[in-house]
């Protein structure tokens, strides 16, 4: 399906608050998003929506491309279905016509996913067009181009004649050249989105774990908290902290502060500069009120090659560990350290065995890894060991990551306990 009709009228609602003197020319295009045409589609008649890309080198200089069609200055492209949103079909329409690709390419602060500028565009007929005079309703989004350098063209012969970079006060379309100078652009990319490096201090890391969906940033993934900046933001850090209480209200890291700018790919394939913050909490998952993504939860260094996190995150987490190794615990251990306990005090390994039974009287067993210190290669009830949490609460989680299982604690019934106690050369159990 091409770009929502809704997420269209949604772009041009909000590109009306920002020029109110535009609304005469585009009440028509008002009138033919309320129409039952596809206003996207050629035949949509006395006009239809183009989406264009506003290329921005370093020098602020404007990609033009000349078409053979009259009255094409930039790229415009009609949505295909591949396109998810009217951004990505402005990406596609500069890649087909000068083969400048999504990599090449990032959002700008001041406009993000908005169109800098709507073209009312009026398209004659002639003897060799098939169509009628219309009109076409470009949407223009802005780009920087990521590297220092501009990436050769590659220019599609059928219906490019040619492609120049113009600075902005030669821009040929006159309300984007307006908009240009009065803009604020300079060409230098900048990071659009935060995230949160969250660390206990003791050396546990929290990570969430993304919806698998389709349209979103590496779907089922583990990742830091965090998302993209809003035109409303002040800064980064009130970007952070605003995707924070959406995502997890009552986490609220102390600390926060610039750590690193790692670099993103979103999901229309664009740069995304990402600035990450570094800040502590120390308080239990399962108590925050998680409003998007699956789980999150704590990690030490140890288990990151065993996840499947977005990219760079490991790394990153590795390299803050290195940096900031947990007082007086260089192994980093998964628990914060605790007081030294009483003489003749013995520690006990704390265990959840979980026996989940269904409507035909079948038990869940899974085969343990042949290298596990206990049962290894054989059938045994879902189990793991206790971290700085309830039984409970250990249950729920380990047959989250195990098996995928959703538990409500609620439903939990306590079965059995056994006390180990006298195992040859074994750490006392529970």
């Amino acid at each position: 399906m091409p770009p929502a009709r809704s997420d269209i009228l949604h772009l041009l609602e909000d590109y009306l608050i920002h020029h109110p003197g535009e609304r005469a020319q585009l009440t028509p295009l008002l009138a033919e998003l309320d129409a039952k045409a596809e206003p996207t589609c050629r035949a949509a008649l006395p006009g239809h929506i183009t989406f264009s890309a506003v290329v921005i080198d370093r020098d602020r200089r404007v990609l033009h491309i000349g078409h053979k069609t009259p009255g094409k200055l930039l790229a415009p492209g009609r949505a295909e279905p591949q396109d998810r949103t009217p951004q990505a079909a402005a990406l596609r329409a500069v890649r087909e016509d000068a083969g400048i690709h999504p990599g090449d390419l990032c959002v700008t602060r001041q406009f993000l996913d908005q169109p800098i500028d709507i073209g009312v565009i009026d398209i004659d007929t002639g003897p060799a067009r098939a169509e009628p005079a219309h009109r076409h309703y470009d949407f223009r989004f802005a780009f920087y181009l990521v590297a220092q350098l501009r990436p050769p063209l590659t220019l599609q012969d059928e219906e490019v004649a040619g492609a120049r970079w113009l600075p902005f006060p030669d821009v040929r379309s006159p309300t984007l050249r307006a908009k240009l100078l009065d803009s604020g652009l300079d060409g230098q990319p900048e990071p659009v989105n935060a995230c949160a490096l969250i660390h206990d201090g003791h050396g546990r890391y929290l990570l969430h774990l993304r919806d698998q969906r389709e349209g979103i940033w590496e779907p089922g993934a583990f990742a830091l908290l965090g998302g993209g900046r809003e035109r409303g933001d002040s800064c980064l850090e009130a970007t952070l902290r605003r995707e924070l209480a959406e995502e997890v209200p009552g986490l609220e890291p102390t600390g926060l502060m610039p750590y690193a700018v790692e670099e993103a790919t979103s999901a229309d394939g664009l740069a995304v500069p990402v600035e990450v913050y570094s800040g502590r909490w120390n308080g239990d998952p399962d108590e925050v009120d998680l409003q998007e993504g699956v789980l999150i939860r704590w990690f030490t260094i140890d288990v990151l090659d065993r996840l499947h996190l977005t990219p760079g995150t490991g790394d990153l987490i590795r390299q803050h560990a290195a940096q900031h190794p947990p007082a007086g615990d260089a192994t980093l251990s998964a628990c914060p350290p605790r007081a030294e306990a009483p003489a003749g005090t013995v520690l006990h390994v704390v265990g959840v065995h979980l026996l989940l039974q269904d409507e035909l009287g079948r038990i869940l067993l899974g085969l343990r890894h042949p290298d596990s210190l206990y049962a290894g290669g054989k059938w045994h009830f879902l189990a793991g060991h206790c971290e700085q949490e309830s039984a409970v609460t250990c249950l729920v989680r380990e047959g989250r990551e195990e098996a995928g299982l959703v538990i409500d604690p609620s439903d939990v019934e306590f079965a059995h306990l056994v006390h180990l106690v006298d195992s040859p050369g074994a750490q006392p159990r529970i």
